[in-house]
């Protein structure tokens, strides 16, 4: 493989995560706290992540703005229609796989 330009990297790290979104989007039945547990990270980091992104080229945007573009739609509305109340399992489990300082 040829040495990738900035520009190319660039473009494929962004459609990258544009397909890690749609993913995400289409398995609204994974809850946030299964993607903690399991990978460290879930869409409301990503949203962090993306806001901080933001921040850093001097591109003021909110908690909630981030999070749109991540679950596709108001955070308020995704979570009335997807999530559901952690079960006493899956909160142990998150506490069993949370990194201790």
């Amino acid at each position: 493989m040829e040495k990738l330009s900035e520009e190319q990297k660039r473009d494929l790290e962004a459609a990258a995560f544009r397909r890690l979104v749609a993913h995400l989007g289409a398995r609204a039945d994974v809850q946030n706290i299964d993607l903690m547990t399991l990978a460290g990270f879930c869409r409301n980091c990503l949203a962090n992540w993306y806001r901080e992104a933001a921040e850093q080229d001097g591109i003021p945007m909110t908690k909630d703005e981030a999070r749109e573009i991540v679950y596709g739609m108001p955070y308020d509305e995704w979570k009335a229609r997807h999530q559901s109340e952690a079960s006493d399992s899956q909160k142990a489990a998150f506490e069993a796989a949370r990194p201790r300082d």
